[in-house]
């Protein structure tokens, strides 16, 4: 059974769908094989200052996927790069047993789309949403 907070990121997500212009996108997990996610980020001066997510899952990762993009949402570049599996668990108020997987889904896909930004000529500048 799922957490009421759980629940409520799953009927009602944060941030889902695409940025129109994002600066970064990460990925994780495989289209059509499974669980996967899609994290959109704007930044600017180092720090995102917008997000989206796509995913395809269960509603332990959508919720995950809402929570995570709450969490980035203004921090730094590094700081969103530290945030953890464990503490989108701990947000969501725990996941049954076989959906544990889900936090780390959406952690892969923010680290992928922030280890995109890092490698972009921009390195984290100006976004292009402005």
């Amino acid at each position: 059974m799922y957490s009421e907070i759980v629940n409520d990121h799953f009927k009602s997500p944060r941030h889902v769908g695409e940025l129109p212009n994002p600066d970064a996108v990460g990925t994780a997990g495989v289209p059509g094989q499974g669980n996967y996610m899609v994290v959109h980020l704007n930044i600017r001066d180092g720090r995102i200052t917008d997000i989206g997510f796509l995913t395809y899952g269960c509603p332990g990762a959508v919720a995950s996927g809402s929570v995570i993009t709450e969490m980035a949402l203004g921090l730094t570049l590094q700081q969103a790069m530290s945030i953890t599996s464990a503490q989108i668990l701990e947000n969501l108020g725990g996941l049954p047993l076989g959906k544990r997987h889900c936090p780390g889904l959406a952690v892969a896909a923010l680290q992928a789309a922030i280890s995109e930004a890092a490698q972009a000529p921009s390195n984290g500048g100006p976004s292009n949403s402005a």
